[in-house]
């Protein structure tokens, strides 16, 4: 009797699982279900990118023309822009971005990179009025978003700065970028020995974890025969450039060159001056920086065209008045950029080397007079320029300290 009473108590609780395992297959089955089983991705992404190079001789309109973009359009891309940049100045090599919607292939915005700190956008953007709806483009700038890793290099100069730097693998832009901190202090042709040395600390900038190119120059020292010069860049409130340890400008009157580093890169010479090819011998107090015929010579200050054209032995020649005491003279020139009485400004190019009047070949013979006198260029003492006010002195070297530091 007993037994029977547990094979009907274990059938009944048999029935009870099997009733709600059918109910819930049921209940499950019975779910509707969605109307679009599709995944979605939301990283997938909605647009495409047309890109266009701006070439020679291209303008706006016959690039957007190109790219089978309305001239309604383009005029109305172009007019949006006007008061936030001017879309006739785009540069050669420069590519011009053009987004559009994946699914409707709608042409939704421009990307056109200004310079290596900003972008231009011009997006599409809808405004209701009444019944209908009108496309209308509108314009800004933005900060191109670089992520930025700070990098600190060193070297000792056997032959050049530029061959030790470039055999560490530094990007020859910020080779240049360093040496133009230094521009005011330092000829890079004529002043840099063999036991040199350097160390800087700069930005390196990445978009999406690629790297793009070198960005500020952040501090650097310079090791001149045993004397070190320091830079370091500073920017607040109203005041932004490059200072000394002692919160004095780098920037001076006088560039020490009249040839920007980039075209003097293969070392530096030393020794007295002798021109074989026409027997004579000179106390030439000058200093003769050779180049390539064509390389640009700039002004190495302000100043006042006072002579631009032939000059006997010194061939083509231009002269600058800076001030009442100094006046810079440039000769053996192929071709002159400027006119006598022309204002110049510092770096502002002047004419290019070449090996015109008593010249053996190509390169640039440069004089600084002082009161009248030849004076030599590179020992000449020159004031800085405007220094760090008072009020912001103590800020400046609290920001300089860890770069000091690093630079040790």
């Amino acid at each position: 009797m007993k037994l029977v009473k547990n094979i009907l108590l274990f059938a009944a609780i048999l029935g009870l699982v099997s009733f709600f395992v059918w109910q819930s297959g049921r209940l499950k089955t019975a779910e509707p279900a969605p109307e679009d089983s599709t995944v979605v991705n939301p990283k997938a992404e909605t647009t495409y990118v047309k890109n266009i190079e701006v070439t020679e001789g291209s303008t706006f309109g016959k690039l957007m023309e190109t790219a089978s973009v309305s001239p309604l359009i383009s005029q109305a891309i172009f007019d949006a822009a006007q008061n936030v940049y001017d879309l006739t100045n785009i540069r050669l090599g420069r590519v011009i971005n053009l987004v559009y919607d994946k699914q409707t292939d709608e042409f939704k915005q421009l990307i056109y990179q200004i310079d290596s700190e900003e972008e231009l956008f011009v997006t599409r953007e809808q405004n209701s009025q009444a019944t209908t709806t009108v496309n209308v483009w509108a314009a800004e700038r933005k900060m191109i978003p670089y992520e930025i890793k700070i990098k600190t290099v060193e070297g000792t100069i056997d032959s050049s700065m530029w061959e030790s730097a470039l055999s560490q693998g530094i990007d020859e832009r910020a080779i240049i970028a360093f040496a133009d901190v230094f521009q005011w202090t330092v000829d890079f042709a004529w002043q840099v020995r063999s036991g040199d040395k350097y160390k800087f600390i700069y930005e390196e900038r990445y978009l999406k974890g690629e790297y793009i190119m070198p960005g500020k120059i952040l501090a650097g020292k310079f090791t001149n025969e045993g004397k070190d010069l320091f830079a370091f860049y500073y920017a607040k409130d109203q005041i932004e450039g490059y200072y000394d340890q002692d919160a004095n400008s780098t920037q001076k009157i006088f560039l020490k060159a009249p040839l920007s580093f980039k075209y003097i890169t293969s070392g530096f010479t030393t020794g007295s001056r002798y021109i074989s090819a026409f027997n004579i011998s000179t106390g030439h107090r000058a200093i003769d920086y050779a180049a390539a015929a064509g390389t640009p010579v700039r002004a190495v200050g302000d100043g006042t065209v006072s002579l631009a054209g032939w000059d006997g032995s010194y061939g083509n020649k231009v002269s600058i008045r800076h001030n009442g005491t100094y006046s810079t003279n440039y000769a053996h020139l192929s071709r002159i950029a400027v006119k006598r009485g022309q204002k110049v400004t510092q770096g502002q190019i002047i004419g290019y080397v070449g090996s015109t009047g008593l010249s053996t070949g190509p390169h640039l013979h440069y004089e600084m007079v002082k009161n009248g006198t030849k004076i030599n260029p590179l020992l000449e003492e020159l004031p800085s320029g405007e220094a760090i006010k008072e009020e912001s002195r103590q800020d400046y070297f609290e920001t300089i300290k860890s770069w000091q530091e690093q630079l040790r």
